[in-house]
């Protein structure tokens, strides 16, 4: 499987809105929380990868009633998750 076939299998656990927006939501507190890792803790940058997690998992659970694509594959998962943030901001994908 490639990327982009996963990155079209991804996109099908995120059909709900309200999911892709907690998705999008936890994207931007995750750049938050590195710019402050990166002036204060350098230490705390370990847990950067998994600042998103309450809010995607919330997402799925609750929204989409699945499980998240992070379970199977876990770095093709944070990969799309970027990816994703990205096709929202130049709205290739709806809020």
């Amino acid at each position: 499987m490639t990327f982009q076939e996963y990155y079209r299998h991804y996109l099908s656990l995120h059909q709900n809105k309200h999911c892709r927006r907690l998705h999008f939501i936890g994207q931007w507190v995750t750049m938050f929380f590195i710019s402050y890792c990166l002036m204060n803790n350098l230490l705390l940058l370990v847990f950067a990868p998994f600042v998103i997690y309450p809010f995607a998992w919330t997402g799925h659970f609750v929204f989409e009633k699945n499980k998240p694509a992070a379970f199977s594959k876990p770095l093709w998962a944070k990969a799309c998750d970027w990816v994703m943030f990205k096709d929202i901001l130049i709205g290739n994908i709806k809020w």
